[in-house]
């Protein structure tokens, strides 16, 4: 059994949280005065309202026929509890639907460790009140969790809806509680079972039962809601009559222990964890009646080969289409699409891909007659390099190529209500994205619907049945707008918008994009200089960083880039860069990470920041530092030990340590199985290098942190202490993955500014 408390408490003495007063810090041992932190009172802002997010609209959704938009919003910009709202096209008024104090009345709101960990995997643990809703197919029905319990609104009458409570049903908490497409019935997982309830009645019928510590029924396990999105663990049928869902075994996994050093007598939390190259949860797929109460041993079993084919990554329950799932071996190098006869359970392969490295996982979208679907692949016959969305015939064989060989093609965002176009997302410097219509049978050329020649972000919401859809991007000041429009055309005439209640951000930061070559590769770079720059003096820098797959640093919106603006405020050129192994730059950009997680881009990295200081004369070489957090703060450590004569100094916040202690289906994708490269994993992790720490290092990590657990940081400070080199390390006591606590952020930021300061200066005369 892997643990955490076993932690001693003297190391927690190190570093302690205190209260958000930077103002007033104590001198340090030797009398010297901390440095001065300007502008404290934006970062507790910043924290306070979320980054500027609360009270904007969230979870939108558009009715079929697209005369309402239904959505989440905060009371306020400082507030977490989000109430349900309703925006009506014709008239352009919105009313609140549903509020939690209407739920509450003044009770706590309650949940259990199980939604909170599902929340973590969500990235929605910090939100409270109504945290999400379900809408029903035909838009007239909504459900409501709140507290444990489920509340069904009626908005046939949109100006007068009609709320009620679902009895209380034994079996526990309801977690991921689910509306049917008919409406007509609700389905949850309560203690490890799955349930539906009668919507109209409110009788609660068990669709499993047996559950166990370690056998779960209807939830995703960990990997598919961390590393797969996929946060469903139960599917029902589009007529509504059947119940996919899947059990979950996790009797082979190592089990993981939070406990809080800082109060020894709270109950410990046990979790099972996957690390790379150990067991998996056995995932199983059944269906059943959706009406419940059939005997269990009749549930039929969805069938493929399990053991050459052990993850179940999507299942989707489309309206005029066959149930479909894609499954994936455990080196994510060959996966299947398959068909899922529902009587027999018997499955039959649509698409079959394989590729040497790893495969990105995609899913499949059916045309709306069910006559054929879409599937994004980069497996290109005339080997290009870029992504290739494809019309595939019902029986997965290829009908035509809508898109062929685009490095820039970033994911579908639907189709159109007459099903003949599909509108898709596309980012021609991997900085900004573009929205473009392609028509899915004619021969009609694509057309960009937003204006090629901004650089900045869209995101998209759109009707099933109208032509009205929601179109969200930054304003002129940095803030989001969400605009109604009539039509995919560039010049769709607007309908109104949502409103936003957001606190005002009071800086704009002004991020200076460009590019680098390194080794004849262009690599995308963004600085930022303080507002109140000053030429002639020469400053610090830091590499604000992340490095790792998945996930980009070099982004358009200027509010992307907030926190880096105050870090520069503080009197360094800050400086982001995205080198090989980020996505949006085509498959061999992506997958030059292979076997080894860190070299190319530590090598990069290390170039481009270098390449930075001589194209900005008031960059100092001599003096930069690196700070990330996650993967970023494994990147900072790496940095800090093997390239010293880059990054003098480092800020490392939730490190992964060593691969061999992080998941399976994320490491296993990158790295393989320790076991066939164990001279990767040794190079890739930090412990290999603890003897060769030459600059100054401070490790951040929370101590409840269950995705990069503390294990990682613990072992790191060991390795570093047994080999006697001098680093610092900042246990949060209590924190997850994330820090959001304002007070917390403040003080975490200021010991972040203040190490930097100390150890790479001020700015000074050229």
């Amino acid at each position: 059994m892997s643990t955490l408390t076993d932690i001693g408490a003297a190391l927690f003495a190190a570093a302690t949280l205190a209260a958000p007063a930077p103002a007033a810090q104590a001198p340090h041992a030797d009398g010297r005065q901390p440095p001065a932190i300007k502008n404290a009172e934006f970062l507790e802002q910043l924290a306070a309202t979320r980054g500027f997010s609360l009270g904007n609209p969230g979870s939108v959704r558009l009715t079929p026929t697209g005369d309402a938009v239904l959505f989440l919003r905060a009371s306020g910009p400082r507030s977490f509890v989000s109430d349900l709202w309703v925006y009506d096209v014709a008239s352009g008024a919105e009313r609140v639907l549903l509020t939690a104090d209407q739920i509450l009345r003044g009770q706590e709101e309650v949940l259990t460790p199980e939604e909170l960990a599902r929340r973590e995997r969500a990235r929605t643990a910090s939100a409270r009140g109504i945290a999400s809703y379900s809408l029903s197919r035909d838009g007239r029905t909504l459900l409501v969790p709140l507290s444990g319990r489920l509340f069904v609104v009626d908005i046939t009458d949109r100006a007068a809806p009609r709320t009620r409570e679902l009895p209380q049903a034994d079996g526990g908490f309801p977690i991921d509680p689910g509306l049917s497409p008919d409406a007509r019935k609700v389905a949850s997982v309560r203690g490890g079972n799955l349930y539906v309830q009668d919507v109209a009645s409110g009788a609660q019928a068990a669709i499993t039962s047996g559950a166990t510590g370690h056998v779960t029924f209807g939830a995703a396990e960990f990997v598919a809601q961390e590393e797969m999105g996929r946060l469903d663990g139960y599917w029902f049928t589009a007529d509504s009559r059947s119940i996919l869902y899947q059990r979950t075994d996790t009797a082979g996994l190592e089990t993981f222990t939070i406990a809080d050093p800082a109060n020894p007598g709270r109950p410990a939390q046990t979790w099972p964890y996957p690390r790379a190259g150990r067991a998996n949860a056995d995932v199983r797929l059944f269906v059943a009646p959706a009406d419940g109460g059939t005997p269990q041993g009749s549930h039929v079993e969805v069938l493929w080969d399990r053991a050459r084919f052990p993850y179940l990554a999507r299942v989707d329950t489309s309206e005029n289409a066959p149930v479909t799932i894609l499954v994936q071996d455990r080196a994510q190098t060959e996966q299947l699409l398959l068909r899922v006869d529902l009587a027999t359970g018997a499955t039959t392969t649509l698409v079959r891909e394989t590729d040497p490295a790893w495969l990105v996982l995609s899913g499949v979208r059916w045309l709306r007659d069910g006559s054929g679907f879409l599937w994004m692949t980069q497996q290109d016959a005339t080997g290009d390099d870029g992504w290739r969305l494809e019309l595939r015939n019902p029986d997965g064989s290829l009908a035509s190529v809508i898109v062929a060989g685009d490095q820039h093609l970033a994911g579908v965002e639907g189709l159109t209500h007459t099903g003949d176009a599909v509108l898709v997302s596309r980012s021609p410097d991997a900085i900004g994205d573009q929205l473009w219509l392609y028509p899915i049978r004619a021969r009609s050329a694509p057309r960009a619907i937003t204006d090629t020649a901004a650089r900045t972000s869209h995101g998209v919401t759109l009707s099933r049945e109208s032509g009205v859809w929601l179109h969200s991007t930054p304003g002129p000041d940095g803030a989001p707008t969400w605009t109604l429009r009539r039509g995919l055309t560039p010049d769709a005439p607007a309908l109104g918008a949502l409103r936003s209640v957001a606190e005002a951000c009071p800086i704009l930061p002004e991020p200076r994009f460009t590019t680098v070559s390194v080794d004849g590769r262009s690599l995308n770079a963004v600085v930022l200089r303080p507002r109140d720059f000053d030429p002639a003096l020469r400053y610090p820098v830091i590499n604000s960083v992340y490095a790792g797959p998945t996930t980009t640093v070099v982004n358009a919106p200027a509010r992307a880039h907030l926190r880096n603006q105050w870090l520069a405020d503080q009197g360094f050129i800050v400086v982001a860069i995205d080198a090989r192994g980020t996505p949006g730059r085509g498959r061999a950009w992506e997958r030059a990470v292979k076997g080894d997680l860190i070299a190319v881009p530590l090598a990069e990295q290390a170039a481009a920041t270098l390449a930075l200081c001589d194209a900005f004369p008031q960059m100092d070489r001599q003096r930069i530092g690196v700070t990330g957090w996650s993967f970023g703060g494994y990147f900072s450590v790496m940095a800090a030990l093997r390239r010293p004569d880059v990054f003098r100094a480092a800020v490392a916040g939730a490190p992964v340590i060593d691969w061999r202690d992080y998941d399976t289906h994320y490491t296993e994708r990158y790295m393989g199985l320790p076991e066939q490269n164990q001279a990767g994993y040794d190079a890739a992790s930090a412990l290999t290098y603890a003897n060769d720490l030459r600059v100054p290092l401070l490790l951040v990590h929370g101590t409840a942190d269950d995705n990069v657990y503390m294990i990682n940081s613990l072992r790191m400070a060991d390795a570093l202490f047994r080999a006697g080199r001098p680093f610092e390390f900042l246990p949060l006591s209590g924190f997850t993955h994330a820090v959001g606590e304002p007070a917390a952020v403040v003080r975490l930021q200021s010991r972040t500014v203040g190490f930097f300061k100390e150890h790479l200066g001020e700015p000074a005369p050229r």
